[in-house]
């Protein structure tokens, strides 16, 4: 479908397509219109509530189920609009009610999502039947405390931060970070229990350095986790835009996912992250950073069933037992912890010229990303620090209790250094104007024994 059109657009609250919206006449726009694919159009006339428009596409014979490149129909598109009159007409037409998109919704499940209720009525009117949330229970008592109505997440000027995965909503007059789970989980068990598994451990924290649980919908679908939401973004794009950091916010930084990381391992049972890499690290307004994303964590006394998986996580930052499929432990963090060390100080991702499972095979091989920044990027320890964070043996590796200890020594030698070349200077500042003051004084003096004498 790409190639027969290069046009590509948002459709609303769609990531679907749709032309591009410029202040242009009439004319010109109907011009552009009909050079779109017209399996396009119809999904563009969905999203504009264009009754005449449908119509008209249908009748030249469009497949009223077409599907764009993210498996969206229009009955999708109308469905998260709320045009109940766009959803009947396309029903009337062989809209099929249960389609499911690249995420696994369903019309009704958008509609449900967006509060879409005139929408809602209709489509289960035509048969559509919401699927139960896997985690539904019978009576109210055994409903979780964490448990939010879905009617309070208001998605109204929701905005992606994460394509199909996190979404910004408004809950209790606050914005919050909402992961919405398609309906594809509920028919899988591994991914419900995954989502379980999820929200075990997010109950369990609560850490200025790891990012909040506030809640979760469980009994209703689509099943969402809900946490604050920070809007500065990860260290991922923090470090696009400033490249190499300097070594006193480098530590500064490392010193806040130490200090997440080391709640997480001194859990009882310690909690591994598995996927700690710099997009799983956000900031929040004060500029410090906190871990987030625990998709794939895991408590240690929990077996697993099959090995992690590069589909899973980054292999960029994923250490060498966890590719072999060895038995691993907490220190498995403290390796990809080494790479974002190094990465803050460097300026470049580890192996950044090398693909990801290149990368990864680099470790297995016992390479590790080279030390190019001058020397003096490495406060004294510094580089020793990141070399023993890696090594190959996981038993030789720091806890991070012991980092910690370790990054705040050489943080306030940092420190010390910087006021070292300061105090002097105002030290000297003085001294230079006592010194004028006196001459000043003098002077004085000299001046008024002269004319007394006279």
């Amino acid at each position: 479908m790409e190639g027969k059109s290069s046009v590509r657009f948002t459709l609303g609250k769609q990531s679907s397509l749709a032309p591009e919206r410029q202040p242009k006449d009439s004319d010109t726009e109907e011009e552009e219109l009909e050079e779109i694919d017209p399996s396009v159009r119809l999904m563009y006339a969905a999203n504009e509530g264009n009754l005449d428009g449908i119509r008209e596409l249908l009748d030249l014979g469009i497949d009223v189920n077409f599907r764009d490149i993210d498996n969206r129909t229009a009955l999708h598109v109308a469905a998260c609009q709320g045009y109940a009159d766009v959803v009947s007409l396309l029903l009337d037409n062989g809209a099929q009610v249960e389609t499911k998109d690249r995420w696994g919704s369903t019309p009704l499940a958008d509609a449900i999502y967006y509060k879409n209720h005139d929408v809602i009525k209709l489509l289960e009117k035509r048969g559509a039947k919401p699927l139960m949330a896997p985690m539904h229970v019978n009576h109210a008592r055994e409903v979780p405390e964490y448990e939010i109505n879905a009617d309070e997440l208001d998605f109204t000027n929701s905005v992606e931060i994460t394509k199909g995965t996190f979404r910004i909503a408004s809950w209790r007059g606050i914005q919050v970070a909402v992961k919405r789970l398609g309906e594809d989980v509920i028919s899988d068990e591994e991914k419900v229990k995954a989502f379980r598994d999820e929200l075990a451990l997010l109950q369990k924290i609560r850490h200025p350095n790891v990012v909040q649980f506030l809640g979760a919908v469980t009994q209703s679908s689509p099943m969402m986790i809900v946490t604050e939401y920070l809007p500065k973004g990860d260290l991922r794009q923090f470090l696009k835009r400033k490249e190499a950091l300097k070594p006193a916010t480098a530590v500064r930084f490392a010193l806040d996912i130490a200090r997440g990381l080391n709640y997480l391992h001194e859990n009882k049972p310690p909690i591994i992250h598995r996927d700690l890499e710099p997009s799983n690290i956000l900031r929040d307004d004060s500029g410090h950073l906190k871990v987030a994303d625990f998709g794939v964590s895991k408590l240690l006394t929990v077996k697993e069933e099959k090995p992690l998986t590069c589909q899973d996580t980054s292999c960029r930052y994923v250490a060498p037992e966890v590719f072999k499929n060895e038995e691993y432990d907490t220190k498995v963090d403290v390796f990809s912890f080494a790479l974002i060390l190094q990465e803050m100080i460097e300026g470049c991702a580890p192996f950044s010229a090398k693909q990801e499972l290149d990368a990864l095979k680099s470790y297995t091989a016992k390479e590790r990303p080279p030390f190019r920044a001058p020397a003096k990027h490495y406060s004294r320890g510094l580089k020793e620090l990141i070399q023993e964070c890696w090594n190959e043996n996981p038993a030789k590796r720091p806890t991070f209790r012991q980092i910690i200890t370790r990054l705040e020594s050489i943080y306030n030698s940092i420190g010390h250094k910087r006021r070292w070349k300061v105090r002097p200077l105002k030290c000297f500042q003085n001294l230079e104007a006592m010194l004028k003051k006196d001459l000043s004084l003098t002077d004085s003096s000299r001046s008024s024994r002269s004319t007394n004498s006279k």
